[in-house]
């Protein structure tokens, strides 16, 4: 196995660049999909946390999507104008500020189900590889996150 320091210099070589040119191609494919539901791609990620568990803190969706609040709340900000989502202040602690869907913000959800299976057949890729490819990159973010302390 290569020690660290017989690891290549080559751009094409790099573990990173693999992985952030692949997520801006990701992203790219996703585009089309996404602008026919009036959503960028960090909206949708937003919506997909709030499909899964309505009502949460901004602080909780920032912390499902590994951001922090102040990069979600304009975010938030924008799909309460376009009325997928609403924004309450807490009853208890008026800082924490709770994220609801919206009866459209429900609706998108079925409008948005075609989505996955839109990006699994771009992929080019029989579904278990797909999968098999989702959980590696899961584990190495968790080592990821260990190895930085997150």
């Amino acid at each position: 196995m290569n020690t660290p320091q017989n690891f290549p210099l080559e751009l094409d070589q790099q573990l990173c660049f693999a992985l952030y040119s692949t997520s801006l191609a990701m992203t790219k494919a996703y585009k089309p999909l996404l602008e026919n539901l009036g959503l960028t791609y960090p909206q949708y990620l937003a919506m997909l946390v709030l499909w899964e568990s309505d009502d949460l803190t901004v602080k909780e969706i920032a912390a499902r999507l590994s951001l922090d609040s102040a990069t979600m709340t304009p975010l938030l900000k924008r799909l309460e104008a376009q009325g997928y989502v609403e924004r309450l202040r807490g009853v208890e602690d008026e800082r924490q500020v709770h994220i609801r869907l919206t009866d459209t913000g429900r609706v998108l959800k079925q409008l948005a189900r075609a989505i996955p299976g839109e990006i699994y057949c771009a992929a080019g890729s029989d579904g278990d590889r797909l999968i098999k490819l989702r959980d590696s990159l899961v584990q190495l973010r968790a080592s990821l996150n260990e190895y930085i302390g997150a």
